[in-house]
């Protein structure tokens, strides 16, 4: 099973109440939640987004940056990491409970290096997060260095950790190289970052997250993916593709693009338009 969708539902133009995910859910059967990312939402909010998406339609969600290394200053959580992850699990309970969980993304950052002390920070969330679905994703180089790749791998495999697998800019080694192995079999992630590889570094500017992921795939490398995924498909239940080059409103079109590529048809999504009786 291959299922795409996008990072997020709020910046894509889908024809009509853009920013709606009532309309997102008639289009793809999963999205990317990234607010979870800069804050931890409140449960109400879960509880929304469910009732707003049809039956069978599926979240993956980006684990709060306290909880992976990114959080610059103060921790919010009085209570240290323990409160930290435990309000976290809490408000995704109504998305998990409708069985609508796919995943929670755990994206380390640039920085966080192959070593042992990161080993042990990644053993303590799994530890921490319980029996709720989680994928891995790296950001720095050393993960995957000749010498260092199958243990990777091997690690993952051990621990759980489903493979959320990059598409991204080659820029030194705060990105990783494109691994195709899965890590788990129930699930594999691929996600889609865009090739732009000066704005990848640039991050000394102020629109930098929007430069970094303004990328438009052409159909050559689209295609190539679609042999890449058919390979992958072999090794996993069911593959969650995500779009991330959200900048200059490609994703939907990309992924559009690649879902006509494989073929696939979605049963089951929202109605895009209400019959008049």
């Amino acid at each position: 099973m291959i299922n795409i969708g996008l990072a997020g539902w709020g910046d894509h133009d889908l024809g009509g109440n853009k920013g709606k995910l009532t309309t997102y859910g008639s289009h793809f059967p999963i999205v990317e939640v990234d607010t979870s990312f800069y804050a931890v939402q409140p449960q109400r909010n879960y509880a929304k987004w469910v009732q707003e998406t049809p039956e069978n339609f599926g979240f993956i969600i980006k684990a709060y940056q306290g909880m992976t290394g990114h959080l610059r200053g103060e921790n919010p959580f009085a209570g240290g990491a323990d409160e930290m992850f435990e309000a976290f699990r809490q408000s995704i309970r109504p998305v998990q409970e409708a069985g609508k969980l796919k995943a929670v993304l755990f994206q380390y950052p640039p920085w966080f290096a192959c070593n042992k002390g990161s080993v042990d920070v990644i053993r303590e969330a799994k530890a921490r997060m319980g029996d709720v679905p989680l994928a891995l994703e790296f950001r720095h180089q050393s993960w995957f260095t000749e010498d260092m790749r199958d243990k990777t791998l091997a690690f993952m495999k051990r621990e759980g950790w489903m493979h959320s697998i990059c598409d991204e800019p080659q820029a030194g080694t705060g990105s990783v190289p494109i691994v195709l192995e899965a890590t788990n079999p129930d699930m594999t992630m691929v996600r889609f970052h865009g090739r732009n590889v000066g704005g990848w570094v640039q991050t000394n500017e102020a629109n930098w997250r929007d430069v970094r992921y303004l990328y438009d795939y052409n159909p050559q490398e689209l295609l190539e993916w679609k042999a890449r995924l058919l390979r992958l498909q072999e090794q996993t239940r069911e593959l969650c593709i995500i779009f991330n080059n959200n900048s200059g409103g490609h994703a939907a079109g990309n992924a559009k693009t690649l879902m006509s590529m494989l073929g696939l048809d979605y049963e089951g999504l929202a109605p895009r338009q209400l019959d008049l009786f």
